[in-house]
């Protein structure tokens, strides 16, 4: 993912010369104001460590319960994989795709209740809130 700006004096042509070149090494989305460059950095450069905390994080708890690692990785991996795929084709908002597969008074129920309690939006929020504090002053 690369997001991208340029000053205002890049002639148009320039900017589709740039854009041409990016496409080649994946998706990638302009943006109008510098100021967003460190608010994609916050969610998109530093993202793949959170996913990763997270995997990590439901890998031990299958193992904790019992399951064997390589066993756990997989179920997790393949769950992510899936879910990514699903919210990617889907055109409902992502709190109807967890609803779709939390059932009242079932086990996944149970688990967001856990998670909402021990604050898990707040966390994630207040992370990205200091990656993008930190991208700010990096180039200082």
């Amino acid at each position: 993912m690369i997001v991208w700006t340029t000053a205002e004096d890049v002639s148009d042509a320039e900017k589709a010369f740039v854009l041409r070149m990016l496409q080649t090494l994946g998706l990638q989305m302009f943006v109008e104001e510098e100021r967003y460059l460190d608010m994609a950095t916050a969610i998109s450069a530093s993202g793949p460590a959170y996913v990763f905390l997270f995997l990590e994080a439901m890998i031990d708890g299958g193992v904790y319960l019992g399951l064997p690692r390589s066993l756990a990785e997989t179920l997790v991996l393949q769950t992510f994989s899936g879910s990514t795929d699903l919210a990617k084709g889907s055109d409902n908002h992502l709190a109807e795709l967890r609803n779709m597969v939390t059932s009242p008074g079932g086990t996944t129920a149970e688990a967001l209740l856990s998670m909402e309690q021990e604050g898990i939006r707040a966390i994630i929020i207040n992370a990205i809130v200091a990656a993008h504090r930190k991208a700010g002053t990096l180039g200082d």
